[in-house]
This record gives structure tokens, sequence and C-alpha cells, in this order.
């Protein structure tokens, strides 16, 4: 097959390198296109990834949010002219707007997949033009006919122990050794289109003196700017470290669902605060008590409080059993997709959905 694979976000590099990895292993042909994000141009380059760099963004940055994304006309005309001459038999992308609408023009399968319920703008223009529509069985929504669910997260295609080994060596990059509490503090900059009118923390500043006050490093990774009163935070670590970063904390609090599931899929209890809230953080929460979501009014104060309890009182072995349930019952990603492809379109036959769960766990 040549399969083309769209990379709108660096966290998509990571979801889909085992994939491209093994689909080349076994002879298929991969394009890789992806915007000109640099994060994501670094971590494809490091990879040593080829890839196709649109220089062209959906978002206007003269143009307030979010209206700033009436620029996807032009992205998706310069999208249809280029992906004509790869002339690909599938693309996949998550979420995935601009592939679902230039491979129904150009006839090509497309294979989306989500996680993420609140983006309903992009969804809602997204899924009438996808073929399948990819989402781990927590998914809150009944998307229809589209729709195949797998019993896992995304984070388990890049941090399922078939496919991460941590490195200690992120370690000398902190002021910390492997005895210390290590805090990961996530800032994001809420420009996303799923993100218009959410919002996190109210004053970054004391949560980072709460959290010190327990002893422990706090290292902050953030979006954008950060007060400067905690500028010495600030993260270290290169980009493609964070997650070795976050095998060895011991809590993760922040704005991003991913990195709160992220962290709980490496063994780190996480904390996740929001206005809006992730099926996928929701299970965690709800049963297996691993990552603890904060929405409401007071989000800061409560999630504080929980960070507080946790690190106060931290019970190691706790953690590293719920972990373990969490691993029993979900599956390697990557093994699902591998196999979703090369038996597609007999994979998402209905008889063969209802094997999926059954084939990978």
């Amino acid at each position: 097959m040549k399969i083309l694979v769209g990379i709108g976000h660096p966290g998509h590099v990571h979801f889909y390198k085992n994939f491209i990895w093994e689909m080349e292993k076994k002879g298929h042909e991969i394009d890789i296109i992806t915007r000109d994000r640099d994060m994501a141009i670094d971590l494809l380059d490091r990879y040593g990834f080829d890839y196709h760099k649109k220089k062209i963004s959906p978002k206007n940055e003269n143009i307030p949010d979010p209206i700033s994304y009436m620029n996807y006309p032009r992205f998706e005309y310069e999208t249809y002219n280029f992906v004509k001459e790869l002339d690909p038999d599938i693309w996949t992308g998550i979420g995935g707007t601009t592939m679902s609408h230039v491979s129904t023009i150009l006839d090509i399968k497309s294979i989306l997949f989500t996680d993420t319920e609140n983006a309903r703008l992009s969804n809602s223009i997204s899924f009438p033009f996808a073929d399948v529509i990819c989402t781990p069985t927590c998914y809150k929504h009944n998307i229809g006919p589209k729709q195949i669910s797998y019993p896992g997260y995304h984070e388990l295609a890049y941090l399922h122990p078939n496919r991460f080994n941590p490195d200690p060596s992120v370690l000398d990059y902190t002021n910390a050794s492997k005895d210390d509490k290590i805090v990961i503090l996530r800032l994001v900059a809420w420009d996303a289109m799923h993100d218009v009118g959410d919002s996190g923390f109210s004053d970054v500043v004391d949560v980072v003196r709460r959290l010190e006050s327990t002893g422990a490093e706090v290292v902050i990774t953030a979006e954008g700017d950060i007060p400067e009163e905690v500028e010495y935070c600030q993260s270290k670590i290169p980009p493609h470290m964070m997650h070795d970063l976050m095998y060895y904390s011991d809590l993760f609090i922040g704005e991003s669902a991913t990195m709160a599931s992220e962290s709980a899929m490496l063994g780190t209890p996480g904390i996740f605060v929001s206005s809006s809230r992730r099926g996928y953080t929701d299970e965690l929460e709800d049963k297996y008590g691993f990552v603890f979501n904060f929405s409401g009014k007071n989000r800061q104060e409560k999630g504080l409080e929980k960070a507080m309890d946790i690190l106060t009182s931290y019970d190691k072995k706790k953690w590293k059993r719920i972990h373990e349930n969490i691993l029993k019952d979900k599956i390697d990603v990557t093994k699902f997709m591998v196999w979703l492809f090369e038996n597609y379109p007999e994979s998402i036959k209905k008889e063969n959905k209802r094997k999926v769960i059954e084939e990978f766990s």
C-alpha cells in the first residue's frame, strides 16, 4: 500500500512513528505531509523521517482566534494540489479536517483517529467525509457505522512498554536525582481549534510556590511565556526526552489532557486542570483513580489540594499497582493500527469490529 500520514502537531509524530516504522518493514510505502511547525519538524528530523513540508498554515497569525482559521480554504486548495501528485491509497491523520475533505474530492480512502470530544467544530466538519473514524472505547460519543473502537489510548501507540524504554540521563537536565520529588507543570497556549473558550490555571506563581512547599522540584513546560518570578523552573529538557522525565517524575499537573494521559501510561499520576473534559481522562479517574480532573470554578485550588495530598503521602506501591492494571486492560495501539491498515477494508466490517478487543487484549 501507499499510505500518506498527515502531521499537524508534534504529538502526531509520536503517535505515528512506530506505525510508520512497522509498515515500512512490511514493505509498504509511507509518505508524510506536515505543517511547518518547528517542534514537529524537529521530531521528524530526529527520527530520520523524510517528509513533505507545507509552508502555508490553516491559521492566519495576523487575525485573532477563531476567525484566523478562515484561512482553511486556501490551505485545503494547496494541499489538494500537492496530494493529487502523491496519489496515496489511504490517507490517515488525527483530527483530519483537511484530510477528510481533500481525500473525498480525490477519492482517496481516509482513516481518521480522534479522542477529543470537545473538538466540536472540527469533528462536525471532518466526520461526514472520513471513511473510518477510530476512537478509544472510552470515547463518549457514538459516531455511527464509520466508527471503530479499540481498548486503548492514543498515548499507548508510543508509550506502551513494547514501544518505550526510559532514558535515565534525562535527570542530568534537572537538579534532581531518582530519589527526589519531581513535578511537571504544563501550561498551554489555548490557541488550538478545540481550545477556544477554555482555560486552566489562574495564578501560575501560586501553583509553583505551593508545589515547591512539599520539597519537590517543579519543571515547567509551556507553550507560551511564563511569569518572570518562576522562569527558573522553565524546562531545560530536550523536547524528545519529555516522556523520559515523565517516567521519573512523581506527579504531573497541568492544562494538557494528552500529557496527563501520557504520564499515566508511564506510571506517574496526573492532575488535569481545564474548563473542559475528555473521555479518556475521565476514564482514567473513574475507573482507575490515576488521573484527576478539575474543571469547575475553583479548579486551581482543588487541583492543588489533590496535588498536595499525593505528594505529602506518596504511595509508590499503590501507583505501581494501578498502572499495571491499566496496562492489563489496554492494548499496544500500534499493533492495532498495523492490523487495521493491512487488513483494510475487511478490518472495518461489522463482524471484524467485534474482534478488536479479543484480538489485541
